[in-house]
């Protein structure tokens, strides 16, 4: 076991600037640092790939500076010599006393130990539970399920915890990787070529580091294929005891299709040849694990909103390109970027006599690729217009390719706001989202 801990734990004999030096920088950063001065758990949560052990290597990295490398413990629960002990949470204990024994750290100061995938052994909980009520313990853990923390050993937890949701990269982030200088309406100007080629790349491949990094695209396709597979075959099918693997597969490919519509179970059922009951738990299970978001209707009644029929969208764009029917709609894809920008628990979608693709926060969004054609035009002003006067609200936002302007439609103010500066700066634009 030595050399596994010493394999993931290269800063007890490097420097920092020698191991963590090329990782890129991720804006949670600043926050998950902040909660390292809290006595709770750190759990950080998102799907596999999007970058939890690299967030948790540059957290490492900024603790170096103050704290002993000793003091540091990394562990990768996904290591195959780890895997024939997932279902005996004591090995655990094991695991933690051969850090002890090997590296020494000083238990007179607090030890921060990072605990990478942890949903791979078994109630994991009650490890966890032991430690942090006697022990000068800070644990950092990291997993790919929404419900991480929602089984019945994690009440154990309550109270506990402090949970951060990392997705893939957002387009800031994309334009500081290309080292695009973005930050204020200057750089802006002055590199609009520059960052509308990003915006076009960004659209077509998302935000995966291991997508957007690789310069081939037959690559990038087949890395994307593969980390949605990943998700489904080594996560959901065995977690869920699925017998039917290819099926499950196969409606993830059509679901994909179908991105940005209202979900139809019975119609997805027949495409399948599963059952809608079945249909409706795998696409739960897609949600549990981050491959997929869906929305409701809002509704002043929450019940009635928990009842509606959900709009389904892809957690990355870049997933788009796996559809059955690879989508060329450029409306769809850009309101599917916008969807990850807004993606809170607490979006909806607006549907009566009237559409508005998004409702935040008091505040109505429109999605259209532009507005050149005049019934374009009238059909997202009008659905703004309709909600605004239901909902007392006097300004609506639409989100076009490009375009930046603000005009007024029969007594609502409507800002059109183009999808670079909306990605970049809809914090300082629009209001804190």
């Amino acid at each position: 076991m030595d050399s596994i801990l010493l394999e993931d734990n290269p800063h007890w004999l490097k420097s920092a600037n020698e191991v963590y030096e090329n990782y890129t920088e991720r804006e949670m950063l600043p926050l998950a640092l902040e909660y390292l001065n809290a006595k709770e758990i750190v759990a950080i949560i998102g799907a596999r790939r999007v970058g939890k052990s690299s967030l948790t290597k540059l957290m490492i990295k900024a603790l170096l500076q103050e704290v002993s490398p000793k003091n540091i413990f990394f562990i990768n629960l996904e290591k195959p010599s780890f895997i024939p002990y997932k279902k005996d949470p004591t090995y655990l204990e094991k695991i933690y006393d051969n850090y002890l024994k090997l590296a020494n750290p000083n238990r007179d100061e607090e030890i921060y130990f990072f605990i990478d995938e942890i949903q791979i052994f078994d109630s994991w909980e009650v490890f966890i539970k032991s430690k942090y009520e006697s022990s000068n313990i800070k644990f950092i853990i990291t997993g790919s399920n929404a419900s991480l923390l929602a089984s019945s050993y994690a009440t154990l937890l309550t109270g506990r915890v402090l949970k951060l949701e990392l997705s893939s990269f957002n387009f800031r982030e994309f334009l500081n990787y290309k080292a695009i200088a973005h930050s204020s309406a200057l750089e802006m100007a002055q590199n609009r070529i520059e960052i509308k080629q990003a915006l076009d790349e960004y659209l077509k491949w998302g935000g995966y580091y291991s997508v957007f990094s690789n310069p081939s695209e037959a690559v990038k396709l087949g890395l994307l294929k593969n980390i949605a597979e990943d998700i489904i075959l080594k996560d959901i099918v065995p977690r869920y005891s699925i017998k039917n693997s290819e099926a499950i597969r196969d409606l993830f490919f059509y679901v994909v299709s179908n991105a940005t519509t209202q979900l139809n179970y019975s119609r997805l059922a027949k495409k399948i040849g599963i059952d809608a009951k079945s249909i409706k738990e795998y696409i739960g299970y897609f949600q549990d694990n981050f491959l997929i978001q869906t929305i409701p209707n809002y509704n002043t009644k929450l019940t009635d909103q928990i009842k509606s029929i959900k709009k389904i969208y892809m957690t990355d764009n870049g997933f788009l390109n796996l559809g059955v029917k690879r989508t060329q709609d450029r409306g769809a894809i850009l309101e599917n970027m916008v969807f990850t920008a807004l993606n809170k628990k607490k979006l909806t979608y607006l549907l009566a006599t009237k559409e508005c693709d998004f409702y935040l926060d008091g505040k109505l969004y429109q999605v259209s690729y532009d507005i050149e054609d005049e019934q374009t035009k009238k059909r997202e002003f009008e659905g703004l217009r309709y909600f605004a006067e239901k909902l007392g609200k006097e300004r609506g936002y639409l989100v076009t390719y490009d375009g930046d302007e603000v005009v007024e439609y029969k007594g609502l103010e409507i800002e059109i706001v183009s999808l670079d500066k909306f990605l970049i700066e809809c914090s300082d634009v629009l209001g804190k989202i």
